[in-house]
């Protein structure tokens, strides 16, 4: 008796557009809307498989936008992968990447629906897929990013109060850098011992004025600068690496795994930022977790604020690396006003809690997705300056 092989027979693209609980500030833009970008790969067993394609900041961050992603899946990615076997993410991912250069965020998003339904399939978790986790939770990081000092101040010290976060990255760059540092120095005073401060310069600063500014923000006991320069500068970061009192972090100089050996070639940081999307997907993700660990240089967790299916895939990869020194910053689903979740994510002590359900183990509100979703042009409006 033959088998039927089990094939992909439908890929669908949803653009949902969530209002943000407050504008969130980037040195590029400005965020009022957040827009996720959902895959659904449905295959011929029944079994559904979810992926996240979501972006930030608009083209003003990256080359792919929510519009072009949902394009592209629908009018390249899904008619190659109708028909191809749904039980071998790996061949299907290579057939896609042989054929189609860039699009790293739609890569992404199929290949987390892949092996989702695939895990779904084991009736094991996502994890299991890539060795297995060592923890059932993830420290998170909480990002400031308001521009307004005091306001920064209170919602910190609200995180530390709730315990849901002690580490805060402050999102700067698109000031005067003696006005971001100044406006740094002032949270770190204000938090003190009972939490972490880092900062996130979204490559907004020359070479010279991270110099100057790293020495003071190492002296007001600031732990960490995030991609102070621009992304193709890799000796520039190498020179900041070198020099600084304090680490640095390479997070858009990282593409993928080219990049990641590039980089650790020239030990041009001291840390890296692991993101499944900006990586191209779980794989190349992992990749480039095994790299810097190869490299001796420390890994975080980073995200392009996804919503849950992006996040806790993330934290699925991130669970099974041997370290993962300076946490993570999966609060994507915080930062917006509705949860597209019949049950949210649990965030608890400063961590969040991986579900333990086969596949990324959520289950999604449709109501809640149907009435957001911007094909039925009731969807919030997109605000990005």
């Amino acid at each position: 008796m033959t088998t039927q092989p089990i094939t992909i027979e439908a890929v669908e693209t949803i653009l949902v557009d969530v209002p943000t609980i407050r504008p969130h500030r980037l040195s590029v833009a400005t965020m009022n809307c957040q827009t996720l970008v959902l895959v659904r790969i449905r295959c011929s067993d029944g079994v559904v498989g979810l992926g996240e394609a979501t972006t930030i900041g608009g083209l003003a961050y990256g080359e792919e936008s929510p519009e072009s992603i949902k394009v592209n899946l629908d009018t390249y990615f899904a008619p190659m992968l109708k028909g191809q076997p749904a039980t071998r993410p790996g061949a299907a991912m290579q057939s896609l990447r042989s054929h189609f250069q860039g699009n790293r965020f739609a890569k992404c998003a199929i290949e987390t629906a892949l092996f989702d339904a695939q895990a779904q399939r084991l009736g094991v978790p996502l994890s299991e897929l890539f060795g297995g986790r060592l923890t059932d939770s993830v420290q998170v990081a909480w990002t400031l990013a308001s521009g307004d000092t005091q306001r920064d101040i209170d919602e910190a010290n609200h995180m530390l109060e709730t315990r849901r976060h002690r580490v805060f990255k402050l999102k700067i760059g698109s000031r005067p850098v003696a006005q971001d540092v100044a406006h740094v120095v002032a949270i770190q005073q204000a938090v003190g011992a009972q939490g972490e401060v880092r900062v996130d310069v979204n490559q907004a600063w020359s070479e010279s004025d991270a110099v100057w500014a790293c020495g003071r923000l190492a002296d007001a006991g600031v732990s960490l600068v995030e991609q102070p320069v621009a992304a193709a500068q890799h000796h520039s970061l190498k020179r900041l690496t070198d020099l600084a009192r304090i680490p640095i972090m390479a997070d858009e100089a990282l593409h993928g795994p080219t990049d990641a050996f590039a980089l650790a070639s020239l030990r041009a940081a001291d840390v890296f930022a692991i993101k499944i999307a900006q990586s191209g997907g779980l794989s190349p993700a992992a990749s480039v977790a095994s790299i810097a660990q190869a490299a001796g240089i420390e890994l975080y967790g980073g995200t392009m604020l996804e919503g849950a299916i992006g996040t806790v895939a993330s934290a699925q990869l991130f669970s099974t690396f041997a370290s993962l020194q300076w946490g993570t910053e999966l609060f994507g689903p915080l930062l917006l006003t509705e949860d597209i979740l019949t049950e949210p994510l649990r965030y608890e002590n400063f961590a969040l809690q991986l579900p333990h359900g086969p596949g990324l183990g959520i289950t999604l509100n449709w109501e809640m997705i149907d009435r957001l979703r911007r094909d039925t042009r009731r969807g919030a409006t997109v605000l990005t300056s």
